[in-house]
């Protein structure tokens, strides 16, 4: 289901049989996001944990997770997720640019896609909120983007390893 065009972009609401394609996205990703920040170990266990197949089906039915995929030009440029939290505030668990695809400001535009999403599907949710590593340069991006810095927190993951992210917030 197409859910708007921006520009040279196209996203669409992912369905169940589009975990896979996610995976693969994620594959690539996440650890080209990570590979200065977190260990090969931590990365290898963080993948398993938030993109096997498996867990993304689980997200996607018992956890209220909503994934979108951004294409340009017919190729998978980068996803979305975002799910309930609290009563008026909804959480923007992924959102990530495949690297073929970065500095294009395609960021900008799944950033902007998914706030006016949630205003405009979910008119009670006052608040956006996501965990960001608190060494990852995208904090600046979020600033950007009108969020700010509500707190941090260590939060074990298992297997030793934490993920150490400040809570941006942006409130609408």
């Amino acid at each position: 289901m197409s859910i708007g065009q921006v520009g040279q972009m196209t996203i669409v609401k992912a369905e169940l049989v589009d975990c896979e394609l996610i995976n693969r996205m994620a594959w690539v990703a996440f650890p080209h996001t990570y590979r200065e920040m977190l260990s090969k170990e931590q990365i290898e266990y963080m993948m398993h944990w938030m993109y096997d197949v498996e867990n993304l089906k689980k997200q996607m039915q018992e956890q209220k997770h909503e994934y979108f995929i951004a294409y340009c030009d017919n190729a998978p440029a980068g996803y979305i997720s975002i799910r309930p939290d609290r009563e008026d505030c909804y959480h923007l668990e992924k959102i990530y640019v495949m690297p073929d695809f970065q500095r294009k400001h395609y960021g900008d535009t799944m950033f902007d896609f998914v706030v006016e999403y949630i205003k405009s599907n979910y008119p009670e949710i006052r608040t956006l909120e996501l965990n960001v590593n608190r060494d990852n340069s995208a904090v600046n991006f979020y600033r950007r983007k009108g969020m700010r810095i509500d707190h941090q927190g260590d939060f074990h993951i298992g297997h030793n390893f934490y993920m150490n992210d400040y809570i941006m917030r942006l409130d609408f």
